[in-house]
């Protein structure tokens, strides 16, 4: 009987958790990609003198995007750079991009695959959230099969838990 009391209450707060967790979440462009008010000050800037349209305006534009250890939650600088990516697909439909996904050595090889697709998903979100056609988008999950730098810190870490774009 108690233990059975014991698996209600475990129900009942993961439940809760959960719901917790759900009703924290923002649904707007900025807030669930990770924007604030210093990336919407940066964006204001930078981002708007840039027409967005041509290759030449999207050439000094970030084409990797790095992420924290175990997260693929995209950071607010990153979103600046990709809502200018996203004015280029937007105003270019014909034109289409690969969004490679990694991540760093440590972990089983199956998540950093699924780590890998989940940082190259949540890019992704940043660029249809702004216009962007998913038909224009394409996901590629390297985990870390493909690091950018060989080595065994927090460095080299750190520069292989990334998205590469690539048009």
């Amino acid at each position: 009987m108690r233990a059975m009391n014991i698996g209600k209450a475990t129900a009942l707060a993961l439940t809760v958790v959960w719901a917790a967790g759900c009703s924290t979440t923002n649904t707007s462009d900025t807030g669930s990609m990770g924007g604030d008010s210093a990336a919407t000050t940066t964006e204001a800037t930078s981002g708007s003198s840039m027409s967005g349209t041509s290759m030449e305006d999207i050439k000094n534009l970030a084409t990797v995007f790095y992420f924290d250890f175990d997260t693929s939650q995209v950071k607010s600088e990153a979103v600046v750079a990709l809502r200018g990516h996203a004015k280029y697909l937007v105003a270019n439909p014909s034109a289409s991009v690969v969004l490679e996904g990694h991540a760093d050595e440590r972990g089983t090889r199956e998540y950093n695959i699924a780590l890998g697709e989940r940082r190259a998903q949540a890019v992704a979100r940043v660029l249809t959230v702004n216009g962007v056609s998913s038909s224009q988008i394409e996901l590629v999950s390297f985990g870390e099969e493909k690091p950018a730098i060989m080595g065994h810190n927090d460095s080299s870490w750190a520069q292989n838990r990334r998205v590469e774009l690539k048009y």
